[in-house]
């Protein structure tokens, strides 16, 4: 697909990606002599999955201007995502997170403080191409970097939002990077501004303050979006116009690394909308994605093509269990 100087991919995110090391083996780092490369962030896992289901997307972020920021723009861009207004920052470093299975626990230690996404302000948006996009994703990750990001953010979403894209938003919470009380000022307000709000029921617990789902929903009511809760026990429930669909979630053979699993729901999501699926259809294939991405180590290198995720979505039984 070609693009002129202005026109943005149909999905456009943005956000902090990061090298990843890991032990081999899963061993921990303290026993570990040897440790892998890789990159991860929310929202380019998310580009990636687009990308992978057939459907044009982009990311943009800034990257230090050394071997891992280079390597990051090199292997997103090698997965057929446009980074043409990602920047490579020559005097601040491309944030690190290490990751680790303590006795059988999952760690993740991150080394991103004045990284050279936490610099990101509003100038560093090219208007013109966030407005040309279909669907603006965000994450409340980024507004989480710094008060620059914060205002990075929300100048993106009201740039697109103004231009008649859609919204979709994923809390994500990072309570290492600001507390609940911080989170809850921020993400609910950009959850009034979004089309599509995607928390998981862990999440949504804290943001509301409370253990009652149905209080959860009269209060997900009063928004414009379309709510998808995740991890409603074994289900994903899709909120939409008053009415309610529980989707189960599409079984795995096997769960080896569960991180990168929500990424890849809103990939197959996003990508289900813009192939055209309704909400619900579209929690299908995002369920089919994350199922798939469970059952590879790394934050995005199981994310299925179409082909593959194509063919899982004739599968009812699941559905209809």
């Amino acid at each position: 697909m070609r693009l002129s100087n202005t026109q943005a991919p149909d999905l456009l995110t943005f956000g902090e990606t990061m090298a990843l090391f890991m032990p081999q083996e899963y061993r921990s780092l303290e026993q570990s002599s040897s440790l892998e490369l890789g990159f991860g962030g929310a929202e380019s896992n998310v580009a990636i999955g687009v990308a992978r289901l057939g459907c044009s997307a982009g990311w943009f972020g800034a990257l230090g201007d050394d071997p891992f920021g280079r390597m990051i723009q090199k292997r997103i861009r090698g997965e057929g995502v446009d980074v043409s207004r990602s920047k490579l920052v020559p005097d601040a470093p491309t944030g690190m997170m290490l990751r680790e299975t303590v006795a059988g626990k999952l760690a993740v230690h991150y080394y991103r403080k004045h990284s050279a996404a936490s610099r990101m302000t509003p100038d560093d948006l090219d208007l013109a191409y966030v407005k040309s996009c279909k669907i603006l994703h965000v994450t409340g990750i980024t507004p989480a970097l710094s008060d620059n990001c914060r205002e990075t953010l929300l100048a993106a979403v009201s740039a697109a939002k103004a231009a008649g894209a859609r919204i979709s938003f994923d809390p994500n919470l990072r309570l290492k990077l600001w507390t609940i009380e911080e989170a809850r000022r921020v993400v609910l307000p950009i959850a009034e501004q979004a089309d599509y709000f995607l928390p998981g029921w862990d999440e949504l617990r804290l943001l509301y303050e409370t253990e009652d789902f149905e209080e959860a929903k009269e209060r997900l009511s009063r928004l414009n979006a379309v709510s998808i809760v995740k991890g409603v026990g074994d289900t994903t429930v899709v909120l939409e116009n008053g009415g309610e669909i529980e989707i189960p979630f599409y079984p795995a053979d096997k769960v080896v690394d569960t991180v990168g699993a929500g990424d890849a729901f809103c990939s197959g999501f996003l990508a289900g909308l813009l192939k055209g699926m309704t909400p619900a259809e579209a929690v299908r294939l995002g369920s089919i994605n994350g199922s798939l991405a469970v059952q590879m180590r790394g934050d995005w290198e199981a994310l299925p093509d179409w082909e593959t995720a194509s063919r899982r979505l004739s599968d009812k039984g699941w559905v209809e269990r």
